[in-house]
């Protein structure tokens, strides 16, 4: 499965701490050589403050208690430069590890600055002392102590740009603490940020990008549209675009819709669909448990691996108006009993209109005609909502003098 491993194609793009969990991953699911994924971990931490974990992965890959002179140089100057930076933003960290006097800020960041300064002679100077003693904090571990004081940093800051860059720093530090709830809170943030702006960001949600510098990503693209229900209206697009850089990336996620809604190669989806599976298992980011439409949490791949079926039932039921569940229960890597209790669950849930012929074997598929007056009521109120908002944004645009 190491030939479906993207880690080596995200991770320049990464934080290098950002990069540790992923090793961890792989070192669990055993995908490379202890050895490889040590070295691995020693490279990314010569670049970072962790000396004291540099160490440890040293002794462990060495099978040694002693460790190289240049290692204990560098502990040395960290730990100086660490107290160096503690020093300098000493009357701000006080001033923070008092409730009251905290309570005391408020959202008016310029009222917040000239108190700090009138009371407790706090300036510009303690303020941007802050931001560096965070930032190193973050490059030697402790990413709780980095998150809290970007906070506070953000809260004092006035440059937006610096503001910006402890954003992303905060955002980093949850995710390595796995706090997702707040993690997701500062990437909207980020998010609003960005879109704030005028940049590639604004077309199509993010696809430039995608298809500029990160095709890979067109692997989680395609599993977030395939778990969630609600992004089924983004399959054509995405089949286009799959399409368009199959040349660049395919792994057997994209493929398996490529087998199925472009060549209809229904043998092909189901065997892509079994490579899927472990693809998932073995995937840092997809290899966890989601919630289900019963707010239940369940793998990933179970999810997946539902919806995925739901796929190919449909686009089979499309092409086909009889259909045999012994046929189809083996192109959905199910047993006859399996595929025929999971499709009357189906037709009766998604109210379909279909019947099963247990006699037969079969599934029937029921043709409807549409009421064509029912169709013309549906295009003019999609053409009265498009006339809507082509004219607000048109009066958006249009300057208030003019108006």
């Amino acid at each position: 499965m190491a030939e479906h491993d993207l880690t080596s194609r995200i991770a320049p793009h990464l934080d290098r701490h950002l990069v540790f969990p992923l090793l961890e991953f792989l070192q669990e699911r055993q995908l490379y050589a202890d050895e490889e994924i040590l070295k691995a971990k020693i490279n990314l931490l010569s670049q970072t403050n962790m000396v004291d974990y540099a160490m440890d992965i040293h002794k462990s890959l060495y099978h040694t208690e002693e460790v190289p002179q240049d290692m204990m140089d560098r502990r040395a100057e960290v730990v100086g430069r660490l107290k160096s930076l503690e020093e300098s933003a000493a009357p701000l960290i006080s001033f923070l590890q008092n409730a009251a006097n905290v309570q005391e800020l408020r959202p008016d960041k310029l009222y917040n600055l000239q108190m700090l300064n009138d009371r407790f002679q706090i300036g510009q100077e303690q303020i941007e002392a802050l931001y560096q003693y965070a930032k190193f904090q973050f490059e030697c571990g402790n990413y709780s102590g980095a998150a809290d004081y970007l906070y506070h940093y953000r809260d004092l800051c006035t440059n937006s740009d610096r503001s910006l860059s402890a954003l992303w720093g905060k955002l980093a530090a949850e995710i390595l603490m796995q706090n997702w709830a707040i993690a997701l809170e500062e990437l909207n943030r980020l998010k609003e940020i960005i879109d704030s702006k005028v940049n590639l960001f604004l077309l199509k949600k993010y696809l430039n990008a995608i298809q500029t510098n990160a095709n890979h990503l067109l692997r989680y693209v395609a599993t977030a549209v395939i778990v969630s229900k609600r992004r089924w209206n983004m399959i054509k697009e995405l089949i286009k675009v799959i399409q368009q850089e199959n040349h660049l990336f395919k792994d057997p996620i994209t493929e398996f819709l490529e087998c199925l809604y472009i060549n209809y190669d229904f043998e092909g989806a189901q065997q892509k669909l079994q490579e899927c599976e472990h693809v998932i298992l073995n995937d840092p980011f997809l290899g966890k448990r989601v919630e289900d439409a019963n707010f239940s949490t369940v793998p990933l791949k179970d999810e997946f691996l539902e919806n995925a079926r739901l796929f190919i039932f449909e686009t089979y039921c499309r092409i086909h108006q009889c259909i045999d569940i012994g046929m189809l229960a083996e192109k959905l890597n199910m047993n006859y009993d399996e595929a025929e209790n999971w499709i009357m669950n189906l037709v009766q849930n998604a109210k379909l209109e279909a019947k099963i012929d247990s006699v037969s074997g079969t599934v029937i598929m029921e043709t409807s005609n549409v009421n064509v007056y029912e169709q013309l009521i549906e295009t003019m109120k999609n053409l009265n909502t498009r006339t809507y908002l082509l004219a607000k944004s048109l009066v958006d645009q249009t300057p208030q003098s003019a108006r």
